[in-house]
């Protein structure tokens, strides 16, 4: 075996999670617990922030689809910490609750929302096998968890649009999800990654095998 296949080898394999796939880890589901709270606290501060945006977009309300891409960072960055089957949906649910709980202007719905974009970022890493956890797949994990999360806004919130509007709604929440959530949760792990926050997690691991190298 070369070099070459042998470093391709050990990278797939700590790309992996540790131990059976279906097995969470008592630190897995703390970890998705904790970075679930910590971006419900930030989802919550978003909220104002897309309050004072959100009315640039008068002149073409679909367009607002780019600001939601910071609520979908909870499900990314849960599945590319964790990477267990549920851990974005588990990420996504605990930061929709503790964005409810702190209040917001969509109430219970959030939870729904949650529900909608946590299953989105699942849908892309169920599609590559829970194996593939680079960049590319973090962008569609963040595109899907959008075109999911606009489906179900089109019949709570956007029922007076036509579908012109409804598509170009859903295109550019999902360029948001690609770009903010997808390749911004996957520099952010790295980045957590690199300080060795994550050393009980594949992603520490390969931040430490890059670093040796």
């Amino acid at each position: 075996m070369t070099t070459t296949e042998s470093s391709s080898r050990r990278g797939a394999d700590l790309a992996r999670p540790r131990g059976p796939l279906m097995a969470w880890r008592t630190v897995d589901l703390v970890a998705a617990a904790m970075l679930g709270v910590a971006m419900g606290v930030a989802f919550w501060g978003w909220d104002f922030a897309w309050n004072v945006l959100d009315p640039a977009f008068k002149a073409f309300p679909p367009a607002s689809g780019l600001l939601g891409g910071p609520w979908l960072l909870a499900g990314v960055l849960g599945a590319l910490v964790v990477r267990r089957p549920g851990a974005a949906l588990l990420a996504e649910l605990v930061a929709a609750n503790v964005e409810y709980v702190i209040g917001n202007q969509w109430g219970a719905a959030t939870l729904i929302s949650g529900a909608a974009q946590g299953l989105g970022v699942e849908l892309a890493l169920l599609i590559f096998a829970y194996r593939r956890f680079g960049w590319p797949v973090a962008a569609l994990g963040g595109a899907l968890a959008a075109l999911v999360e606009s489906v179900y806004e089109w019949y709570a919130y956007w029922t007076d649009w036509d579908w012109f509007y409804k598509f170009v709604y859903a295109g550019t929440f999902a360029v948001s999800g690609a770009v903010i959530a997808g390749i911004g949760g996957w520099l952010l792990t790295r980045g957590l990654a690199r300080t060795g926050a994550l050393d009980a997690f594949p992603a520490g691991r390969e931040a430490a095998e890059q670093a040796a190298v």
